[in-house]
């Protein structure tokens, strides 16, 4: 891969050292959504976590991220991509080794809420720097492409890992194992990364919008999961949901007057958009679930070692990146309208056969039949869902929408688990468990049949059929970033 200068770094580009370090940081932050999940039985048992417990291990994580990751992207522009790429990952790797010390479940989860923040500065710096490192379009193009599909097999790598970690080492490996990686990746960062001093002069950060959207996320998705314990007129559901709406208004209120807001809201003007970021909470609140809900079947009902979970939980993610690669093509000559709802339908599908699962089930019909079909629509979705997403914006806002989409998506995934959590119930025993799962992936299928007739109304609109791996390119402008993170 050429790199040449450009206005955006100093010095020689450093081929393909740029490209490696994105790669590598998008590996720890998307393997960190998932490698925790098959490690969450030997949590609850060792730290004496509830199911509450166990949920917020993830969501902590994922509500942090999501909350914060818009606010991230913009301090990278003002103070500094390398500078805010490096105190981001700085603070990630010390989270890790703070929830591998933890003796108990609050201070695990508040590691979790830590490592979320970090990888809210961590993950905006690398697509940036790509887009401005490699100012040939097919050497970024390569970039991107790598990047993207670094998701995916961190994705998978995620839960193999965490069952071979838990396994060998216990679950305390599943947090540690970042450590090592992230000093690393310290070191070559400072060196390898080209700097850039940012243009904070005049400008300022909506810290107040990010802190307001942040704590309307965690209000609502604590209140959601209190549901099945508590009634709705009880403080810790009624009221602190309620506290979620205020909140929730006043983040709207601060965006719609401050000169410089965290999500200009003039942005969802675009029906493409819109429906766009529908999808990416739908299928951050699906993936997110499944990913939660079949690990624990695995182990707590069918008996799976973490090993063996992780084994039977690799169809779904490679079917995942199989449709991804597959999707492209019907894309470019349809536009993303029509491969949206077919993904959909799929994923339907795949989680309906899902729910069908039994506590006395066998690994070919309840896991390996219903994960692959659930795959392929997932995978399916991914590709319409960035291109319509990040369509029909003005150049200058495609970063934005960009990071709004996978906000979107990590706040589905948060807000998703919380409220099928609840649907899930507590009770214990094989078969009330499976029940309990059973409803909270019937209640899923509902919201992918609901993204899947909303994908009908997605206009159509003309440059719909160009891949949205690299955004469009007006005259005299260069082409701008697009995120598009596969599922994990």
């Amino acid at each position: 891969m050429n790199a040449v200068p450009s206005a955006d770094r100093s010095g020689p580009a450093p081929g393909w050292a740029v490209a490696v370090v994105a790669c590598a940081a998008q590996f720890m932050v998307v393997l960190d959504t998932t490698i925790v999940n098959v490690a969450l039985p030997s949590m609850r048992e060792d730290l004496g976590l509830g199911a509450g417990g166990q949920q917020w291990v993830v969501n902590a994580y994922l509500l942090a991220f999501a909350g914060f990751l818009m606010l991230g992207g913009r301090a990278a522009d003002l103070f500094g991509r390398r500078r805010m790429f490096t105190a981001g990952l700085v603070l990630f790797t010390a989270a890790s080794l703070l929830g591998g010390l933890a003796p108990g479940g609050g201070l695990l989860i508040a590691a979790r809420t830590l490592q979320g923040l970090g990888a809210a500065f961590l993950a905006p710096a690398p697509l940036a720097l790509i887009n401005a490192t490699y100012e040939d379009l097919q050497a970024r193009t390569k970039a991107i492409a790598a990047w993207g599909a670094t998701a995916t097999a961190a994705g998978s790598c995620g839960i193999l890992l965490g069952g071979v970690l838990t396994d060998a080492l216990g679950w305390r490996w599943v947090l540690f194992v970042n450590v090592p990686i992230g000093a690393v990746l310290v070191v070559v960062a400072l060196r390898a990364l080209p700097a850039f001093p940012g243009h904070a002069r005049g400008r300022a950060l909506d810290v107040t919008g990010a802190v307001l959207v942040t704590a309307a996320l965690a209000c609502a998705s604590y209140g959601l999961s209190e549901l099945e314990t508590h009634p709705f007129a009880a403080p810790l559901t009624g009221g602190v949901l309620a506290v979620a709406v205020v909140l929730l208004v006043a983040f709207v209120l601060v965006e719609a007057r401050t000169a410089q807001p965290l999500m200009p809201l003039r942005i969802f003007r675009s029906r493409a958009l819109t429906l766009g970021n529908v999808a990416a909470l739908v299928i951050g609140a699906v993936t997110t679930s499944v990913m939660f809900f079949v690990t624990l079947y695995l182990q707590r009902v069918l008996g799976y070692t973490p090993l063996q979970a992780g084994l039977a939980m690799l169809p779904l993610t490679l079917a995942i990146a199989v449709a991804s690669l597959l999707v492209r093509r019907l894309v470019q000559a349809m536009g993303p309208r029509v491969p949206l709802a077919l993904g959909w339908l799929l994923t339907a599908g795949g989680l309906l056969w899902q729910s069908r699962f039994s506590p006395d089930g066998s690994f070919t019909v309840d896991v390996l039949g219903p994960g692959v079909l659930l795959g392929l629509g997932l995978g399916a979705v991914v590709l319409p869902m960035t291109a319509a997403a990040t369509s029909g914006v003005a150049a200058q806002d495609a970063g934005l929408a960009s990071a709004l989409m996978n906000t979107a998506r990590q706040m589905g995934g948060g807000l998703g688990l919380a409220v099928l959590s609840a649907v899930a119930g507590t009770a214990a025993g094989a078969a009330a468990l499976t029940h309990g799962y059973a409803k909270a992936l019937l209640m899923a299928t509902v919201l992918a049949l609901v993204a899947g007739a909303l994908a009908l109304f997605m206009p159509r609109p003309a440059a719909a059929a160009a891949p949205p791996a690299v955004g469009g390119k007006e005259p005299g402008q260069r082409p701008a970033p697009v995120a598009a993170e596969p599922a994990e």
